[in-house]
């Protein structure tokens, strides 16, 4: 194939070399002058029927990359058509041929033929679009459809009448195509060769003298068809001509060429057209028969003709996209031999019979939710078979979403983000596309792509409360669960992963009362609270998450201790030590006072004074008089503390009096303290003096006493604890 493209080239472009040379030494000049850009399209030209891996064309290199470029660019082929004709080599990003390339399937008689193919590169992203015109080569020799063609002439057809012979068909196209006809000699016939106004050549077979029956009934000739290939290639068909009786009206037709338009979605069996033509003639040379006397096999799958009515049916199904146009030649013959012929050409109207085809190709999935907006996700191509309005789509996406497609070609979109995604709100999202042609009733097809999106850390803890508040009793023990904080991440994985700290990494004066533990927010305290020392405290609480770079949020704790009925009362006056009359007497060991015996009922005796470490209801506190040698004499104020007579004092009460009070708070359980007072009933503290004498002689004389009975106690004690050892001690010897 290459040597014969040579030998065209050398043949058919010498005088084109001379252009050729003028233009490169025009885009010499001019290319210096123009900024480089990136071609639109790149264009290549291979002839047909090259082997497979052959080159077609440095891709790689023609799109600005060198092959330490290709694995990371990616360059690939993302054409949507069914059969890959072309591949990329893998080492040098050459355009090479994949498939068998045959211009007469993929084309026919359409010239130029041109294959389209969109290549893509990545980082940055791009998209080429890649145009291959393939060139014909003389592949194919001409053919007729019958190598043996019969004639019947009647023996008084005039000469000039001229017989239409079978054409001959040739694949290729230009000047590989069907170029002559030529005949083999002969003194009654010559050939005659027509050109339609389509450029299709057919041949006739003209009578240059008259016939006679009776001294040559056959007549056998060749025809041949050349192309004007090189070299050249032809092919013959016999032809045999069989001389009969005369019959002096030939059938005529309605029309010399009738055109028929079908519509593609006509069902078999249907009627596609009829085919009608008279004879002047009676009896059986008026009887006219029709046939095909030319047609293409693919016409004759797909029509059949009656040969009585010359109706035309149709036999086989009707595709626009595969077959657009039929010719034929139909004959009709009558019973004296007779014949005419009439032309057929059958136009195929396109339908809107093949919905539109997609291919999606994603580029970017999952996609980050900070993509900015124009993000390539996906590359989709569109293919309609049909032609015009039926032909033409239109793509677009199905729902509310924050995405658009961008035409990259004709036949190419870009699925590309219009705004900000947020993986928060939603994490994926299910796109249709729907590509929809003109036609009527109109077609779709959908294509769906779930798209993922990917976290990035755009997103602070955020704690349930900012001001969190615990509250705690005193003497708790050392390790005690204070609270539970909680932050909330939105994010998900590492980004979502929250670990609680102390803010200053645990110091201030809060840092020894309680930590926090990292995973789970517990917050314990470190040391037993006491009320009387702290009532309450602040520690801020720092969450933070796992992303790169973490992002971080504060709470604040605030602890309020809550005091315990822990401290009794304590009685500061009356003192257990010391006391001090009220007349300004002598040191004694228990406080006393002196009340005059014509005291009156509410007369202040003292004023007892207690207090309480505790706070609130546990500091609250009461009094009571336990014990008195006269029970009515006295009272003490319940929340006073202070003692009063009870009524007046009389002679009959007893001189020395000694009040017992106790004091409570109102803890639970409530805690006392007791207090000692002693009275003496006298008018002036001179006459009290004796009283307070004799009491302090007993007083001590009941020490001595309590001292020598404790001294007793002890000898007696050891006495005996010596007399069991000496028993044990004697009793173990005996036993040895």
């Amino acid at each position: 194939a290459k040597r014969r493209m040579e030998i065209r080239l050398t043949a058919g472009s010498r005088g084109a070399a001379r252009r050729v040379v003028l233009l490169v030494a025009l885009l010499a000049v001019l290319l210096p002058l123009c900024c480089w850009a990136a071609p639109e399209r790149l264009r290549y030209a291979i002839p047909e029927e090259l082997s497979r891996g052959s080159l077609v064309g440095p891709l790689a290199r023609d799109v600005g990359l060198n092959p330490a470029e290709l694995p990371v660019r990616q360059l690939r082929i993302v054409s949507g058509d069914e059969k890959q004709y072309f591949s990329l080599g893998a080492d040098n990003g050459n355009l090479l041929v994949n498939e068998r390339i045959d211009r007469e399937d993929i084309c026919g008689d359409v010239s130029p033929c041109v294959l389209s193919l969109e290549v893509v590169v990545e980082n940055p992203f791009n998209i080429y679009h890649v145009s291959v015109a393939i060139h014909d080569i003389n592949d194919n020799a001409p053919h007729f459809d019958r190598e043996f063609v019969a004639i019947e002439m009647i023996e008084s057809t005039p000469p000039g009448t001229r017989f239409p012979l079978d054409s001959c068909r040739d694949p290729d196209i230009g000047a590989n195509s069907l170029k002559n006809y030529q005949l083999t000699p002969s003194p009654l016939f010559s050939l005659v060769v027509k050109e339609s106004p389509d450029g299709r050549k057919h041949a006739e077979l003209l009578l240059e003298k008259n016939l006679d029956r009776e001294k040559e009934r056959n007549h056998h000739l060749i025809l041949t068809a050349v192309d004007g290939g090189n070299p050249v290639r032809s092919g013959t068909a016999q032809i045999k001509i069989d001389v009969i009786d005369a019959n002096d009206n030939p059938p005529l037709f309605t029309k010399e060429i009738y055109k028929i338009r079908l519509l593609e979605n006509l069902p078999e069996g249907s009627l596609a057209f009829q085919v009608k033509a008279t004879d002047g003639d009676e009896g059986t040379n008026a009887d006219i028969t029709y046939c095909f006397s030319h047609i293409a096999n693919s016409a004759r799958q797909t029509f059949s003709l009656d040969p009585r009515t010359g109706d035309v049916k149709i036999t086989g199904p009707l595709d626009y996209e595969d077959v657009k146009y039929y010719e034929a030649t139909v004959e009709g013959k009558d019973g004296g031999g007779l014949s005419a012929h009439a032309k057929v050409h059958i136009d195929i109207v396109d339908v809107n019979d093949n919905a539109p085809s997609l291919t999606l190709l994603p580029i970017l999935n999952p996609v980050p939710e900070d993509s900015v907006p124009s993000t390539v996700i996906a590359v989709i191509n569109v293919r309609d078979r049909d032609s015009g309005d039926n032909g033409e789509v239109t793509c677009n996406i199905e729902g509310d979403l924050p995405f658009r497609l961008a035409e990259s070609s004709e036949n190419t979109y870009k699925l590309v983000t219009e705004s900000s995604l947020d993986r928060e709100k939603i994490s994926a999202y299910n796109i249709t596309i729907t590509a929809r042609d003109h036609g009527s009733p109109a077609l779709s097809s959908r294509a769906a792509l779930v798209l993922e999106v990917s976290d990035v850390n755009d997103n602070a803890p955020v704690f349930e409360e900012a001001a969190y508040s615990a509250y705690v009793a005193e003497n708790n023990a050392a390790g005690a669960l204070v609270l539970r904080v909680h932050a909330r991440d939105a994010d998900a994985g590492t980004n979502g992963l929250v670990s609680y700290w102390l803010e200053g990494d645990g110091a201030g004066a809060a840092a020894p009362y309680v930590s926090v533990e990292a995973r789970s927010g517990a917050v314990y305290a470190q040391r037993s609270f006491d009320y009387e020392q702290c009532r309450e405290f602040a520690v801020a609480v720092r969450a933070q998450d796992g992303g790169e770079p973490a992002r971080s949020a504060t709470a604040t704790v605030h602890v309020f201790v809550v005091d315990r009925n822990d401290n009794a009362p304590r009685v500061l006056w009356p003192a257990a030590a010391s006391g001090a009359g009220s007349g300004g007497a002598g040191a004694s060991a228990v406080p006393f006072e002196v009340v005059p015996r014509s005291a009156e009922a509410g007369y202040l005796v003292a004023k007892m004074v207690a207090v309480d470490a505790d706070a609130g209801r546990n500091a609250w506190l009461s009094y009571e008089l336990v014990q008195a040698p006269e029970p009515g004499l006295f009272r003490v104020g319940l929340h006073s503390g202070e003692v009063r007579t009870a009524r007046a004092v009389s002679e009959r009460d007893v001189s020395k009096q000694r009040l017992v009070a106790v004091v409570k708070d109102h803890g639970q359980p409530a805690l006392s303290a007791t207090a000692t007072l002693h009275v003496v009933l006298a008018e002036s503290l001179q006459e009290a003096l004796p009283e307070l004498s004799d009491k302090a002689v007993e007083s001590e004389l009941t020490s001595d006493l309590n001292l020598v009975l404790v001294v007793a106690l002890a000898l007696v004690s050891l006495l005996f604890v010596f007399t069991v050892m000496l028993v044990v001690f004697f009793r173990c010897r005996r036993a040895r």
